[in-house]
């Protein structure tokens, strides 16, 4: 996890697999303008192509992200943190409603938009010893990066409103024990672990992956009937992929044999 370039994002790809790594382990990879713009014309050029099926995202150094950069914010608080989530606003919703998964590797510390952006994944791998804190009521202010859409979800508004009000740091257990994070791994082990799920990920039904996570995001948006003519709609586009062909000549090719033996 030791950057090789002072870029403040590192766009690494490996065949259909693109990860985003964020670059500044001095400030624990703190959001700053750079790296927020840096984040922004990456996201926006995986959105576009169809090629990438799986992307991860992860910090380099000794952390996830720390959040939102205090030397910024504390030079300009208004323009600063204006400008920052300007990009970053733009950046998340491609990231939530395009096709390819998306898995965040996650260690060290995740804290305020770090633990935003974590919870924004898909699928969460942890190492060992990891701490999550939802800082922002220690710096007198609300959450930001989709917080406030992503945790009520997970634990419901109760669980929500004590994380985000109190602010108490909590660790990989409780996390697990939330429903927050999918697997905790030794940190040895977690990029390999990474690596294989996004692996297993690319080599999937990719437009069906995109209706799926379509589908649960805006499910808490839509009247039952709705959510059941989203469904049929996605269901349908899906039948006409050469992806759902496959599928289904696999099927059969598996349950030939049992036919033939009877």
């Amino acid at each position: 996890m030791t950057p090789t370039t002072e870029a403040p994002l590192l766009v690494e790809r490996q065949g259909a697999i693109v990860t985003l790594c964020l670059n500044r382990p001095a400030a624990l990879n703190a959001f700053d303008y750079t790296l927020a713009e840096a984040f922004y014309r990456a996201v926006k050029d995986i959105s576009a192509d169809a090629s990438v099926r799986a992307v991860v995202l992860r910090g380099a150094g000794k952390g996830f992200v720390a959040g939102g950069d205090l030397a910024t914010l504390r030079a300009n608080p208004v323009q600063g943190a204006s400008d920052i989530l300007t990009l970053l606003n733009e950046a998340l919703p491609l990231l939530a409603t395009m096709d390819a998964p998306l898995i965040a590797q996650v260690h060290g510390v995740a804290a305020g938009a770090g633990l935003s952006l974590m919870l924004l994944a898909d699928f969460i791998l942890v190492a060992e010893g990891t701490r999550f804190a939802p800082a922002y009521i220690h710096l007198g202010t609300c959450c930001d990066m989709g917080m406030s859409w992503s945790l009520p979800r997970i634990v419901g508004l109760r669980r929500a409103l004590e994380i985000t009000m109190l602010g108490e740091p909590f660790g990989t257990a409780e996390a697990l024990q939330m429903g927050l994070i999918n697997r905790v791994l030794p940190a040895d082990q977690l990029e390999a672990a990474t690596q294989e799920l996004a692996q297993r990920l690319a080599s999937g039904p990719t437009l069906a992956y995109g209706a799926l996570r379509r589908l649960m995001r805006q499910s808490c948006e839509h009247s039952f009937a709705e959510q059941l003519d989203a469904e049929k709609q996605s269901f349908v586009r899906c039948m006409g992929t050469e992806d759902f062909r496959a599928g289904v000549e696999a099927f059969y090719a598996r349950q030939r044999p049992s036919f033939q033996a009877r």
